[in-house]
């Protein structure tokens, strides 16, 4: 099967100057366990900076107030193993669901993942969601509507089942490794690395922009953020991951100008998605 190549990314959803929150998209992140719930943090905050109307972050209840605290235009819902009521009240009023970063592998985040994949909406399944997926014996039949995010180890486990014992490091050996799984498993698959590829298995986007100022812990939970927001803002998943990989390697870079490459840490990022979006070749 022929492969169409997409080289340019897609247009951003307008924006009214009449707009109210209510248009922009309500984004719900799950994740962020007792040990890493910053890695939540950062992307519903990077949700919030790249236009989501209102984000609100499931993360357990011992950790709530520090994530709001961190940042408090974020609605809160307190995981426990109480609230699964309100958890499914909440994806049932998302637009789109974020899910993953920092979660941890326990039972009840396996349940919850595979509910959320259940329900059939917009999802950008991350991190620990993907390392979930992995260790499933069969991967659910409704992937179409969820985007997976792999950075190469988690590529590696995520595609075992289908025999591959190791990932390509050049760019025509990604694009064919990402593309074969992609159909196999159903579903969008965003490759992580330099030059990222975004392929739903009949389409494929190669990024360009980014660098090595990209290359520190919670920059992945950015990147998700950013995807899940324009999801909930009206983009279907495969325009959404290259608009949001372009725009997380563009607020990368201009990161790396601002604080070095070196120094730049996830949250200078997410600080430089307003000026990234700016710079959007598509508005």
């Amino acid at each position: 099967m022929l492969i169409e190549r997409v080289y340019v990314p897609p247009t951003l959803p307008r924006r009214p100057d009449e707009g109210h929150k209510g248009l922009f998209g309500r984004v719900l992140v799950v994740g962020g366990n007792q040990e890493m719930f910053g890695a939540a943090v950062l992307a519903a905050t990077a949700a919030l900076r790249a236009g989501s109307g209102l984000v609100q972050i499931a993360v357990p209840e011992r950790v709530l107030p520090f994530a709001i605290c961190i940042t408090p235009e974020l609605i809160g819902l307190a995981l426990s193993q109480k609230s699964e009521k309100s958890f499914h009240a909440a994806t049932e009023v998302a637009d789109c669901l974020v899910i993953g970063p920092g979660m941890g592998r326990s039972t009840l985040s396996r349940k919850r993942l595979l509910r959320v994949i259940e329900q059939g909406k917009p999802t950008v399944i991350d991190a620990d969601g993907l390392n979930i997926l992995s260790q499933q014996v069969k991967l659910p039949k409704k992937l179409a509507h969820a985007l997976l995010t792999p950075h190469p180890g988690e590529m590696l486990r995520l595609c075992k089942r289908l025999g591959v014992k190791q990932i390509p490091t050049d760019d025509r050996g990604r694009l064919a490794l990402a593309t074969n799984a992609a159909r196999a498993f159903g579903t969008t698959i965003l490759l992580k690395g330099h030059r990222s590829i975004i392929t739903d298995g009949r389409r494929a986007y190669v990024n360009r922009t980014g660098n090595s100022a990209l290359s520190k812990a919670g920059s992945g939970d950015v990147l998700s953020g950013v995807i899940g927001s324009l999801i909930g803002q009206g983009m279907n998943v495969f325009d959404a991951a290259c608009a949001g990989a372009w725009i997380h390697g563009k607020a990368g870079e201009l990161a790396g100008e601002r604080r070095g490459s070196r120094s730049a840490l996830a949250r200078d990022v997410i600080d430089a998605i307003g000026d990234a979006i700016y710079t959007y070749p598509n508005l």
